[in-house]
C-alpha cells in the first residue's frame, strides 16, 4: 500500500520539484521568488489562452464533385475560417518579461540583440511548418543556443537576462514571425504564435538561463 501510494504520488512530486528549479531559476533573473513562482504559474495557465490576432476567411473545395451531365462536373465551394492567435503562456508574458529586463537595464541592449540575432538565425532554419498544427521546432535547440550566444557577448553576471531576451524572442521572430506566410499557407483552421511546438522551447529558455549566471 505505500509502495503503491508513492507510485501515485510520484509524478506530483517531480512537478513540484520542477517548480521549485524553475521558481529558482527565474529569480535568478531579478524577479522575488514569490513574483517568480505568480509568473511561472501564469506561464503554465497562460499557454491554454489563445488571443486572435487575425480571422480570414478561406475558399476550399471538396474532393468529391457532383455531375451536372457527361462531361459537366461542379466542385462546391467549402468556406472556412482561418484563425491566427497569440499564445499568452508562450508569447505574450514573455515579450512582456523580456521587455521589463531590456528597459530595467538587466539585458544590455547591443549583447543581447547579437545573441537575439543567432537565435533568430537559429530558430529560422530550424523550424518546420506542420499542417494541422502549426510551427513546430525541437524545444532543447532555443536554450542551448540562447546560452551560448549569452555567454559570448554579455558582459559578466549578466547572461542569464541576455539568455532569456535573445531566446524568448529570437525564438518567437525566427520560429513563427518569420514563417508568418508559411503559417497562413497551412492548412489548420487555428494557428498559435508562440503555442504548438514554440512554448516549450521558450519555457526552457527561462529554466536554463538563469543557471548561467
Amino acid at each position: 500500500m505505500p509502495f503503491l501510494l508513492l507510485l501515485l504520488l510520484f509524478p506530483l512530486l517531480l512537478l513540484l520539484l520542477f517548480l521549485n528549479v524553475a521558481t529558482f531559476s527565474f529569480s535568478r533573473l531579478g524577479m522575488s521568488p514569490e513574483s517568480a513562482f505568480l509568473f511561472l504559474t501564469a506561464s503554465i495557465i497562460g499557454s491554454t489562452v489563445n488571443i486572435p490576432l487575425s480571422r480570414r476567411r478561406v475558399l476550399v473545395r471538396e474532393r468529391r464533385a457532383f455531375p451536372f451531365s457527361l462531361f459537366l462536373f461542379y466542385y462546391p465551394p467549402v468556406v472556412q475560417e482561418r484563425v491566427i492567435y497569440l499564445n499568452v503562456g508562450g508569447a505574450g508574458l514573455p515579450a512582456l518579461l523580456s521587455l521589463y529586463l531590456l528597459l530595467g537595464g538587466r539585458a544590455p541592449l547591443i549583447p543581447s540583440l547579437f545573441a537575439l540575432i543567432i537565435v533568430t538565425i537559429v530558430a529560422k532554419a530550424m523550424a518546420r511548418p506542420h499542417p494541422g498544427v502549426g510551427i513546430v521546432m525541437p524545444a532543447f535547440i532555443p536554450p542551448l543556443v540562447a546560452a551560448a550566444a549569452a555567454l559570448l557577448f554579455s558582459p559578466p553576471g549578466q547572461a542569464a537576462p541576455v539568455a532569456y531576451v535573445a531566446g524568448t524572442m529570437g525564438t518567437l521572430i525566427g520560429a513563427d514571425l518569420l514563417n508568418w506566410r508559411a503559417i497562413q499557407n497551412l492548412g489548420a483552421q487555428a494557428v498559435s504564435i508562440g503555442g504548438a511546438g514554440i512554448f516549450d522551447g521558450i519555457f526552457l529558455v527561462g529554466v536554463i538561463a538563469a543557471f548561467i549566471g
